[in-house]
């Protein structure tokens, strides 16, 4: 065989591999281009993909269920899964080493103690105080000083727990004795207890008050007798997707978060 067929025979192999090798180069860069996008979706938003889980004061309920709702659409990728409980519980179980991300808690204070398991934290929300009667206000309760009538069954809040705090202090304010005929480990177990006719009234935050529009009534209490509660959101040290749980604690106090919180009756920071 001359070697000028034998030339021409190597150059069109060379040819025809090439021409196979191409598609698969052009392939690989689509599949690059693809991941890079998908890679650039996640991120967008400046936060990475997580399963993130956060403990949350059981006032933040409903609202979080729907700011949940809304960061994930807005965090393609993000998946935000809540434990609501009392303050003082997800403390525990912050100190007990329970996995999360984030923690919310309904007061400073009980965030202050885990100032060596969370990042800074950051207020985001503010809340005030009502009391929760009966559909209908059957009792015709009217202020503070009423809830000291002995033939009245009110319910507070247990004053490890936030809410019962905040209660304590303005009944102990208004030098008013209220004797309860229980104390709750969350403000839903108060409202619950008058929403199922088991207390003739208990005190709530506004917000856990809205959220049974049509089953009990809210009885104002002037601002002056009143208690704030404040809303700090922090890091978990612990965590392991630190990036996105700083993330999402940061979009807590974004304008699209704030209007959720508004929207829900909880004051801004």
């Amino acid at each position: 065989m001359s070697p000028l067929f034998t030339g021409r025979r190597a150059t069109v192999a060379a040819a025809a591999t090439a021409a196979l090798l191409l598609p698969l180069t052009a392939c690989g860069s689509d599949d690059r281009a693809a991941d890079d996008s998908a890679k650039a979706t996640g991120s967008a938003s400046g936060a990475p993909k997580a399963d993130l889980t956060v403990l949350a004061a059981s006032s933040l309920t409903d609202v979080f269920t729907t700011a949940g709702a809304a960061y994930e659409k807005s965090h393609p990728g993000t998946k935000v899964t809540f434990s609501f409980a009392g303050s003082q519980e997800l403390a525990a179980q912050v100190k007990q080493g329970a996995p999360a991300d984030v923690l919310v808690t309904a007061d400073t204070r009980t965030m202050d103690t885990l100032a060596s398991d969370t990042g800074t934290p950051t207020v985001i929300a503010r809340n005030r105080l009502v009391i929760a009667t009966a559909e209908g206000n059957p009792e015709k309760i009217e202020n503070l000083k009423d809830l000291a009538d002995t033939d009245l069954k009110v319910v507070l809040a247990a004053p490890e727990v936030p809410v019962g705090r905040y209660g304590k202090q303005i009944l102990d304010a208004q030098k008013i004795d209220v004797k309860p005929v229980s104390q709750e480990p969350n403000v839903r177990a108060v409202l619950s207890k008058v929403e199922l006719g088991e207390a003739d009234a208990g005190l709530v935050y506004r917000t856990d008050a809205a959220t049974a529009t049509g089953k009990v009534d809210a009885i104002e209490i002037p601002d002056e007798q009143n208690a704030v509660a404040s809303y700090p959101a922090a890091t978990l040290k612990a965590s392991e997707h630190t990036e996105a749980a700083a993330a999402f604690v940061a979009w807590l106090s974004t304008p699209e978060a704030r209007k959720i919180l508004q929207g829900a009756g909880f004051q801004q920071p």
